[in-house]
Order: structure tokens, then C-alpha cells, then sequence
């Protein structure tokens, strides 16, 4: 049925409900709190690290070292499926695979479904390459330089720091780059001579691979390189370390970053699942010491596409003083399609946060345009109309309201 409003005809829709699926998108799966986190991890612990003391497990160096790599280590831990040993098969067609101890104790081995598990844990599916897919579906490599730089936008660069992870997304944008065995480092130098003599530089991201994955000399080198040129007035770090080797923030590292200000850390954050008591301490030990902290979220199918996953999500990062910055539809590389929701999906989404929770729970939900276009951001319909006098808005209810139109008079 169509309201009339004035002069202009829009559609009636019913709200954005909520109460639909389960968090994870499937009925009767909440998420995990942390304190049953905590019961998985001591039970994993138990079970395959029976020798390994809390000093041990507590160490960063432990995490990197006892990366899960091939599909017989992992299968000492998961009952492997017939598409993921199929796609291990395919290990020449297979995008980098590893994961922390730490993190694989997050998945429940009894669930081949667990949305931290589809994550991580390749299936057959991404071999398969679908329409509009590509290595590099955003264009990095036309606007990189120096072999770590990418510059794209007028006043920031993407300083590209390694290309190591401890752990591999399935749906990573640099799935062309990351585990490779190119050392970036050799760019480094003149990456930074790059930025200090193009003085629209204020704003560096410092990304990769994960940059927190470098030693805590090689990262203040690096961040002690960048804030000595003037221009910049900020400095960020993509990441998504303190989800899957939390471990990684020690006081080491805290009373290195405690150095530069501003600095800004964004990390990766997935899914509810991934707020243990580790992570959860590693967030509020980063906040106290002044690092300021945003997510960046990618939407994905079967994993956190329902408004139950993404509202508790972003509560559970705000609660830790992570304020939610972008969500992602994914991007469009090789391999991808089962991961990618529609956009209309993406929308529907968005609307059954906006109203329903507070505003800081609500990033800006953006395609990052195939071909090097940059965000868009996507919103929900809520301009639904316009007329000589008023604009016509559809708010989180559903209601339809009409706001005056500013007009400029012969007197103005």
C-alpha cells in the first residue's frame, strides 16, 4: 500500500523487526559469553597443550611458533569436512592458511558451521570464481608506490608494514599479498621519504599483513619514523591481533605506543565470539593507555548477517571502549561468493540497528568500490520523497515525516 503525502506517493513498509534469527544466524546458537569462552579454552588447553604452562601460552612467541599451518595439523584439533580436506587438496589455488592456537580454542569443534570456524578454515567453495570477482578488486596495485604506499586519496597513504598475519582471513581484500615472503621492510625507507616530501600527508594507515605482528624495536622504529615528519597529524594501525593472539599486548608494547599521540588502532572484529576474557582485558589495557580505538566489521553471509550477531557485536566492542567505524560489504575477491550478503541484505541490516540501539553502536556501512573508486556509503532508504516545500523521511519505526525544505528569498 502507498501513503500520500503532499504531492509525492511513497511506498509503506513495515518497520525493521528484530527477534528474527539467532546471533549467529542460525536458530538456537546465541553467542558465547566470556565466561564459556573461558570453560572452551581451558577444556582445549586441557586437551591438546596439557604440558604448556600459563607462562607459555601467555606468550606471544608461543602463538606464532604453534600456528596451525597444513590440514593434518588442524585435523589433530577439527574433524575435518569433506570440503575443507578438498579444499587443503587444492593447497595451489589456496589462499594463506594459518591460525593461533589461541583462536582455534575460540571454535567449538563440534560445530562445522561455527562462524569463527567458517572464518578461518578454508572450504572448497573459494576455488570457485565467480562474475565481477578479481585479486585485487579495489586497485591497490594502480595507485601503489615504493612497493609499501599506496596513495589514493589526497591528504592519507596506506603504508603497507608486512605481510604476515598470525591469522589468515578467508575473505581478505590482500589475499594477493598476505603470506607471501616478500619482505616489506626494503620499502620501508623510502615509503617514509616518500610521504615526508608530499606535505598534503596528515594521515597514514599503517596496515598490511598485520602490523602488530612486528617486534616491538621494529614497530617503534616505524612509528618513531612516521610522527618525525610534521605534516602528519595522525597515524593508524590496522589489525585484528588483540581477536586472535591477544597475547600480543603486553607492557612492552603498551609503553611503546603510549609514545606517539595521536594513534589510532582499528581493528578487525568479526564476531561476538571472538570477546574472551583475554581479548577483553587486551582492549581495555590499549584503551588506559591512551590508544584510541575504532572496529571495521565485514558483513558476512552465514557468519554475522542477522541483527542479533551485529547489535551484540557492536555492543560488546563498545563496552570495551572500541567504538564500531565501518561495515564492510565484502569485497569482491577471487573465491568470495559464498562469503557476500546482497546489499539489500546489508541495508535491512542496518536499519534494525539504527533506533533499535544507541548511535555509537551503528558504523557506517560502506562498499569500497571495485577498481579504486574509494567508500560509498550505503544507507537505508529513509529520504523518501521530496516536494517544492518539504523532504519526506521514513524514521526506525516506520513513520513517515516531512521537514521544510530551506528555499532562498529575494530578502536572504
Amino acid at each position: 500500500m502507498a501513503q500520500h503525502i503532499g504531492a509525492v506517493s511513497v511506498d509503506d513498509a513495515e518497520p525493521p523487526l528484530l527477534g528474527r534469527t539467532q546471533a549467529n544466524g542460525r536458530p538456537g546458537c546465541p553467542p558465547n559469553t566470556p565466561s564459556e569462552l573461558a570453560g572452551r579454552i581451558a577444556t582445549f588447553r586441557r586437551t591438546h597443550y596439557p604440558d604448556t604452562s600459563d607462562a607459555e601460552w601467555e606468550s606471544w612467541h608461543f602463538q606464532l611458533l604453534h600456528r596451525i599451518t597444513t590440514a593434518e595439523e588442524l585435523s589433530r584439533f577439527l574433524l575435518l569436512g569433506e570440503d575443507e580436506r578438498a579444499a587443503f587438496e587444492m593447497k595451489d589455488h589456496l589462499l594463506s592458511f594459518a591460525i593461533t592456537p589461541h583462536y582455534l580454542s575460540l571454535i567449538d569443534p563440534n560445530d562445522p558451521q561455527s562462524p569463527l570456524r567458517r572464518s578461518v578454515v578454508p572450504t572448497i567453495a573459494e576455488t570457485v570464481l565467480s562474475e565481477g570477482e578479481s585479486d585485487d578488486p579495489l586497485g591497490e596495485g594502480d595507485d601503489s608506490h615504493l612497493g609499501c604506499l599506496v596513495h589514493r586519496y589526497p591528504d592519507r597513504v596506506l603504508f603497507l608494514a608486512t605481510n604476515y598475519c598470525s591469522t589468515y582471513c578467508r575473505y581478505c581484500t590482500r589475499s594477493r599479498l598476505v603470506g607471501q615472503n616478500e619482505a616489506l621492510s626494503f620499502h620501508w625507507q623510502k615509503g617514509i621519504e616518500y610521504i615526508a616530501s608530499h606535505p598534503e600527508i596528515r594521515d597514514v594507515v599503517v596496515s598490511g599483513g598485520d602490523p602488530l605482528t612486528l617486534s616491538d624495536e621494529v614497530l617503534d622504529h616505524l612509528l618513531s619514523s612516521l610522527f618525525a615528519i610534521d605534516h602528519i597529524e595522525m597515524v593508524r594501525i590496522g589489525t585484528k591481533v588483540p581477536m586472535v593472539m591477544p597475547q600480543r599486548i603486553t607492557e612492552g608494547l603498551l609503553s611503546i605506543l603510549r609514545k606517539y599521540k595521536p594513534l589510532y588502532l582499528s581493528v578487525h572484529a568479526t564476531h561476538p565470539d571472538e570477546f574472551s576474557e583475554r581479548t577483553i582485558k587486551a582492549f581495555n589495557d590499549l584503551a588506559d593507555s591512551g590508544v584510541v580505538l575504532g572496529s571495521q566489521t565485514v558483513l558476512l553471509k552465514g557468519i554475522n548477517d542477522s541483527p542479533e550477531t551485529l547489535r551484540s557485536l557492536f555492543h560488546a566492542l563498545l563496552k570495551v571502549r572500541v567504538r564500531p567505524y565501518y561495515l564492510y560489504q565484502c569485497d569482491p575477491i577471487a573465491g568470495s561468493a559464498h562469503f557476500r550478503t546482497t546489499v539489500d541484505k546489508g541495508k535491512e541490516l542496518m536499519a534494525t540497528l539504527r533506533g533499535f540501539t544507541s548511535g555509537y553502536a551503528v558504523p557506517q556501512y560502506v562498499i569500497d568500490t571495485p577498481g579504486g573508486g574509494g567508500k560509498v556509503p550505503i544507507l537505508p532508504p529513509y529520504e523518501v520523497g521530496e516536494d517544492e516545500h518539504y523532504l519526506y523521511l521514513r524514521n526506525w519505526e516506520g513513520n513517515l515525516y516531512r521537514y521544510p525544505t530551506a528555499r532562498e528569498c529575494a530578502q536572504c
